[in-house]
């Protein structure tokens, strides 16, 4: 019979999936200025164990009131920092080891399973009605989107994100032997 896990269940659970995680992962925000979207973002952030969470513009302090709403407390797993502008993002990004995948509807871009994510990644996802600013986009070493199959065009930030940062898990995971 199948049953939820208890408390000792999902502890364990969890445990075996961090082994099995190696690579850094870290989040960078451009201008997401929606807190309810901010705190969505962030409490998948916590789920997938990001490292590092930069905010650039506009993007809301994630120990703000409304963010928390959302994220209910998970900011305190992340350690994050505001950065000015594209270039010092970028500059930060690549000067603590990771490369910089932007996931934007752009041209050109490539679908986020077919790039190469198993390394050290920083994703950035942008505002949620402009995207990801042109200056930033192109100091990206990946842009990649997600493939859409409907007629709606494109994705909520929070959902586009929570969807980016488990392919970089998945990624990730494919790259570790199974037991």
């Amino acid at each position: 019979m199948t049953c939820s896990l208890d408390s000792t269940g999902l502890k364990r659970l969890h445990r075996e999936w961090r082994r099995r995680t190696s690579p850094r992962l870290a989040l960078a925000l451009d201008a997401v200025q929606g807190p309810f979207n901010v705190g969505a973002i962030v409490r998948t952030a916590a789920a997938m164990r990001v490292e590092h969470v930069w905010l650039l513009g506009e993007a809301p302090e994630l120990d703000s009131d409304k963010v928390g709403k959302t994220a209910l407390g998970t900011h305190r797993y992340l350690s994050w920092s505001r950065v000015d502008t594209p270039e010092d993002l970028a500059e930060q990004v690549h000067t603590a080891g990771y490369s910089l995948v932007g996931v934007e509807l752009a041209d050109p871009a490539t679908p986020l399973h077919e790039l190469d994510l198993s390394a050290d990644t920083c994703v950035v996802v942008g505002h949620e009605d402009r995207g990801i600013r042109a200056g930033l986009l192109d100091l990206c070493d990946h842009v990649g989107f997600v493939p859409q199959l409907g007629k709606v065009g494109s994705l909520n930030v929070a959902t586009a994100a929570g969807i980016a940062l488990y392919e970089v898990r998945r990624q990730h995971w494919m790259a570790v032997p199974q037991q």
